[in-house]
């Protein structure tokens, strides 16, 4: 029985609300099976824009021009069945083919020439305004590096904006990126400045903007301005949709040129992936060249230096530098051979002559070492490191730092919890700081320990995580020694595992939480208290939230254990987190729960132990079904989908991708 337009729509639609990846592919291409076998034709459009969506956000760019020109066709055989959703879907999705064939080398200019000009022909007879079409000529000439490239550009910015034009988000960050790169510096910060007081939000936006402007600070001699760019970059680039390889490239530049070694190698190998896999081989390119610029400023002192790769034959920084050129010489010439012009080649040449800054960023939130004093041996805390006069930590700083210790700790954290309250997290961390130091000259142990962990806290929304580890550090003993029961004390040590895995510093967390859960373990063993005041409901209560402390325990090890690498700690990772998820389970957390088992899903995946990845990875998607989290649940499947098909389970597959529909 044919599907009515309705319940055509109504699937397509549930295909749309899909995070993107294998998953939602699979999907869309199921609707477009389905329409062309049983109709109707009014869905055809939808479901072919669907697909092409798809393709170009999943991963498969290559994979949406058949897409994209089936749509075409379609377009001209029957534009009856488009209504105006699938007009703009089609118009829209023009510009995307457009600047995609410009990313692969084999496309010939003369193909991209002919798309560029049937797009305008096709804009003109439609009545849409030109703003698009400008755009993309200059795009295409500014990946040339053609003479007429500026010219390209002053015709764009003087096109007026249109219902096809570029968000209002990216709009003035392209403008500002090509003013950066052609020497116009104080006018491309400006129009970021004045853009970032709109709060501008999209998929890329405002990551890769902030992104320019925390290096066009570092090179015009701001490096503190550098340093607040860069942590509200790294903060949006958390939120971002796409691969991002741009903004994720600069961040790693700016960091070796700003003389953060440690930051910036830590930075390649989370970012590792796009080395390799960006969706594109010009991102691969583009990717290449500034990670190759961040190696190059780094090998001289930081040659030798590991890093923990597994995605490239590279093991130390110069062995990465020499890959890195290797890989992006081989790719610049591809495309200067398609392109006629040297100009990929010689930005090549250009990022191996990338210099260091001549300032050095300060991104520590919190001073190092904050843990180094143990408040269960008795000593007392020396005074807060934070000693920077007023300026130097905003305009909410005044008063703080060599007095803290004969300030009332109350009323300093209600300042820090005001400057919490009015976005200025680094002021507030300093004034935690000094609130920590206060309450321990106080005798305030615990009082102490928490201060510590909310000026910790504060430091990893900013990026520092070694401020964030340290002050964890700090504020573990001083909670235990002040007498908390560990339920209480462990969200701070998930926390700190957190920070833990972001540094590589492990083995106090693993330590602190086998400890706790030992304890939590001895506490729900032991015989309940002859005590007539506790009623049994608080016992229940009191066992109901050490049950789930040990299991959010369990769950920040096996995540921790998980970004250290190695079989070894793999293995352990997934019995970990399978004893997080059934403990989860067995508490009615079932988001909880099922966060858990992808988490084992995915290591069984990676120790090729495929079984038990699908089951860990079924198991996720049923609870996350269950719990209606279409992100999380469609972000299982993409993983699901995957080591079915690369298993050769390809019904399965099918079978779930039909499922996530109905």
């Amino acid at each position: 029985m044919s599907r009515t337009l309705d319940d055509a729509n109504r699937e397509i639609s549930r295909v749309r609300q899909m995070p993107y990846g294998l998953a939602r592919t699979q999907a869309a291409e199921r609707q477009v099976r389905l329409v062309d076998a049983e109709g109707p034709d009014a869905a055809r459009a939808y479901a072919l824009s669907t697909l092409v969506e798809a393709y170009q956000w999943g991963g498969e760019v290559d994979r949406s021009f058949v897409a994209f020109a089936r749509l075409l066709r379609w377009w001209d055989e029957h534009p009856e069945h488009f209504d105006a959703q699938d007009r703009h879907a089609l118009f829209w999705s023009f510009k995307w083919m457009v600047s995609a064939l410009a990313d692969f080398p084999t496309v010939p200019a003369e193909q991209i020439d002919r798309t560029l000009a049937d797009m305008e022909r096709r804009y003109a007879l439609a009545g849409n305004g030109m703003d698009a079409v400008a755009y993309e000529r200059f795009a295409w000439a500014r990946q040339r590096g053609t003479a007429d490239a500026e010219t390209a550009y002053q015709a764009w910015v003087a096109t007026p904006r249109d219902d096809w034009s570029q968000c209002e988000a990216c709009d003035p960050g392209d403008r500002a990126a090509w003013l950066l790169a052609t020497d116009r510096v104080p006018e491309g910060i400006r129009l970021i400045e004045q853009t970032l007081t709109q709060d501008p939000s999209c998929a890329s936006e405002p990551a890769d903007m902030l992104s320019y402007l925390a290096e066009a600070y570092l090179d015009t001699g701001r490096p503190r301005d550098a340093a607040r760019a860069h942590r509200r970059a790294v903060a949006a680039l958390a939120e971002a949709e796409s691969d991002m390889v741009g903004a994720r490239g600069r961040r790693i530049r700016l960091l070796a040129r700003g003389g953060q070694p440690d930051r910036a190698l830590r930075a390649i190998e989370a970012d590792q992936q796009y080395l390799t896999g960006g969706d594109t081989p010009y991102s691969r390119l583009a990717f290449s060249r500034l990670v190759g610029a961040a190696t190059h400023v780094l090998r001289p002192e930081h040659g030798d230096r590991p890093l923990r790769l597994d995605r490239v034959p590279a093991a130390t920084v110069a062995e990465l530098d020499d890959w890195l050129r290797a890989q992006a010489g081989e790719l610049a010439a591809r495309f200067d051979e398609r392109n006629g012009t040297p100009s990929e080649t010689e930005a090549v040449e250009r990022a191996w002559r990338t210099e260091p800054a001549a300032d050095v960023l300060d991104l520590d939130v919190l001073p190092r070492g904050l843990g180094s004093a143990s408040a269960a041996g008795g000593g007392a805390a020396a005074p807060s490191p934070h000693l920077a006069p007023a300026d130097e930590v905003g305009a909410h700083g005044a008063g703080r730092g060599t007095h803290a210790q004969h300030a009332a700790p109350d009323a300093l954290v209600a300042e820090a919890e005001r400057l919490v309250a009015e976005g200025d997290p680094e002021a507030a961390a300093a004034a935690y700081l000094d609130a920590a130091v206060a309450a321990e000259h106080a005798g305030l142990l615990a009082d102490s320990g928490f201060a510590y962990a909310e000026a910790a806290h504060c430091a990893q929304v900013l990026g520092d995580d070694d401020g964030a580890s340290a002050g964890y550090a700090a504020a573990v003993p001083r909670l235990r020694a002040g007498g908390l029961p560990p339920a209480v004390v462990a969200p701070v040590v998930v926390q700190w595992a957190r920070a833990a895995a972001a540094t590589g510093d492990a083995a106090a967390v693993l330590s602190e939480t086998d400890d706790l859960t030992a304890s939590l373990a001895a506490r729900l063993d032991a015989p309940p208290a002859a005590d007539e005041d506790r009623a049994e409901a608080l016992v229940a209560r009191e066992q109901a939230a050490d049950r789930r402390a040990a299991a959010d325990l369990e769950d920040a090890a096996a995540r921790l254990l998980a970004t250290l690498g190695g079989d070894g700690r793999a293995q352990d990772a997934a019995a970990r987190a399978q004893r997080a998820a059934e403990a989860y389970a067995a508490l009615g957390a079932p988001v909880d729960a099922a966060h858990a088992f992808w988490l084992a899903g995915r290591l069984h995946d990676g120790l090729g132990r495929v079984d038990e990845a699908v089951w860990h990875l079924e198991s996720a998607v049923e609870g996350f079904t269950a719990a209606r989290q279409r992100g999380p649940r469609g972000e299982a499947a993409n993983d699901l989908v995957d080591v079915l098909r690369r298993s050769g389970q390809d019904a399965r597959a099918d079978e779930l991708a039909r499922s996530l529909t109905s």
